[in-house]
């Protein structure tokens, strides 16, 4: 079947083969190797409310309204937040913006901060990444102003009762657009309010907004929320790295630079680091850093703003540490037990760090995986979720019995908090609910799509896999297994060692191939690489194209090694 899609779509047979791996056929290739938006996009009516969302944000905008933007301390909420604002202010709406902190509001909008926002003069509020479920706060603007919420969030219920709620995960919604994130709702409600404008002459004496330029941030926060890169979130990221690759948002140039990514931004420098860096302002420090650099218009502002990302992000780093051990040992003891959703907390655990540790739990032990913080005899937690496994509506479901003051999510992650003594009641309630996941392997299964000789990995066949990026969610980077391979020279490079640079050769010699391994702390995979016993490796990894200081070279990732 692949070199029949080869064949027809003019590709290589390699690229064949992995479109058709992927269940991509002939009449989908097009928009897959080349996904853009006017192919992809739906139509934002498409969404329940848009329209009336669309139609009072417009409103504002003919009035010049005072709009409030209440955001979210994650990079999808700083993402949606920043792209609004941007939006409204070039309509000509002046805008008030509010991150909740995660330690003394927690997530969502909250009474105090909204009537917050109308004292400083909003007669709207647009609550994004946020507010499906937040009908009881949304009620203190009664009378004050009107809200607007743009979301993606699992609803378990009817909508606020306010002048609109987006979200293709409401229940009446038939959209099929439930898997995108919330700053792509927010760009399909940015698309559809200048619709809206244009239609009214709007724009007969003014310019329209440019809202391509929009899309850095919505390929940001897409692979950061680990959205599938399937369909229209493949054409928004793809195209909003092109977006992104330009460097005219300063917030990001100045993030790009301290993080040392001077090349092509990918997929990969979205989720390993800008996401990391912006995520650590709302996990430890100002809620709202993240979103003013991203809102942020003067170089030099901006990067002092990401130099501080930067360090915050050391910390955070620092602050994981030092309970990912015993997390670590918890979760081993449950998932022997033959556990099928791990839940650990600790007392003193910082609630900004736990969805982190949640995830290095869920990637170690392939499980559903809960990390609660405790302090005051109150749990505060967060989960990551395996694929097939919907966290998100275990956690809604244990809410919904009792066991949860609060909890919801989607279905890859979600938070929670609840008295600690509920914790044990919680670990039952999802290991019974979420009972499928007991038969998963202890480790995710490594799917190779080829084996090569290490002089077949070339730059030239790298590039032709590289046609399938951007990877992520739903459509993984495609792992090659390197047959015969010998490590003739292999050193720990980085801040922390945590790196293995090595070069190998295969079996008869030839030229030597970069290969790196990644978060290589001590381990077997580490020693093997290490040994320098010129022991034959078979070596699992990807294939990649590297850029420095304009030169293009081949590159190998390795996730795995296994003795010949």
């Amino acid at each position: 079947m692949g070199l029949g899609i080869a064949q027809r779509a003019g590709v290589p047979e390699i690229v064949g083969r992995l479109l058709a791996a992927r269940g991509i056929g002939v009449e989908q290739a097009a928009d897959f190797l080349d996904p853009t938006l006017r192919a992809l996009l739906p139509d934002p009516s498409r969404l329940t409310d848009m329209d009336a969302a669309a139609e009072r944000l417009a409103d504002a905008a003919q009035r010049g309204e005072t709009v409030g933007v209440f955001g979210d301390y994650d990079v999808d909420g700083a993402a949606s937040a920043a792209l609004m604002t941007t939006l409204l202010r070039a309509l000509g709406c002046p805008v008030v913006t509010h991150v909740p902190d995660r330690m003394t509001e927690g997530y969502g909008p909250n009474a105090p901060a909204l009537r917050g926002l109308v004292a400083h003069g909003a007669r709207l509020i647009v609550c994004v990444d946020c507010g499906t479920a937040a009908a009881d706060a949304l009620a203190a603007l009664e009378g004050q102003a009107e809200a607007i919420v743009l979301d993606h969030h699992m609803a378990e219920g009817p909508p606020p009762p306010i002048r609109a709620t987006v979200n293709p995960n409401r229940l009446d919604d038939a959209s099929g657009c439930g898997l995108m994130c919330a700053a792509a709702v927010a760009f399909l409600t940015a698309v559809a309010t200048v619709r809206c404008l244009r239609r009214r002459g709007f724009f007969a004496a003014r310019a329209e907004p440019d809202l391509m330029a929009l899309l850095d941030l919505v390929a940001l926060a897409t692979v950061c929320d680990v959205m599938p890169l399937t369909g229209v979130n493949r054409a928004l990221v793809a195209q909003g790295l092109k977006v992104m690759a330009r460097r005219a948002r300063p917030g990001i140039a100045a993030l790009l630079a301290v993080a040392q990514k001077n090349g092509v931004p990918t997929a990969m420098t979205c989720g390993f680091a800008l996401g990391p860096r912006i995520n650590a302002a709302g996990r430890i420090a100002e809620a709202d850093l993240g979103l003013r650099l991203l809102l942020c218009a003067d170089p030099t502002e901006a990067a002092a703003l990401a130099e501080r990302l930067d360090a915050v992000n050391r910390q955070r780093q620092e602050v994981e540490a030092t309970i990912l051990d015993a997390a670590f040992r918890e979760a081993g003891a449950q998932a022997e037990a033959g556990r099928a959703a791990l839940v650990v907390g600790g007392a003193g655990w910082h609630p900004g760090v736990v969805g982190i540790v949640a995830g290095r739990i869920k990637e170690k032990f392939n499980r559903p995986s809960c990390v609660a913080g405790i302090a005051d005899g109150v749990a505060k937690g967060s989960g990551r979720s395996v694929p097939g496994i919907d966290l998100g509506a275990a956690v809604i479901a244990a809410r919904q019995a009792g066991l949860l003051a609060t909890g919801g999510g989607h279905a890859m992650a979600a938070g929670f908090s609840l008295p600690a003594s509920g914790l044990a009641a919680f670990a039952a309630f999802l290991d019974e609910r979420l009972a499928a996941a007991a038969s998963l392997p202890a480790a995710a299964d490594l799917v190779v799509e080829g084996a090569l000789a290490v002089s077949g990995a070339t730059a030239e066949l790298a590039a032709q896999v590289g046609r399938l990026a951007p990877f992520g969610a739903g459509n993984e980077e495609p792992i090659f297994v390197l047959r015969h391979a010998r490590v003739v020279r292999a050193d720990r490079v980085g801040r922390e060692g945590t790196v293995i640079r090595s070069f190998i050769e295969g079996e008869g010699g030839g030229p030597r191939l970069k290969a790196m391994l990644f978060r290589a702390r001590d381990g077997a995979l580490a020693e093997r690489l290490m040994g320098r016993d010129g022991v034959p490796l078979h070596l699992a990894g990807q294939l990649r194209l590297e850029e420095w200081n304009g030169t293009t070279s081949v590159g190998f990732a390795i996730v795995d090694a296994a003795a010949v």
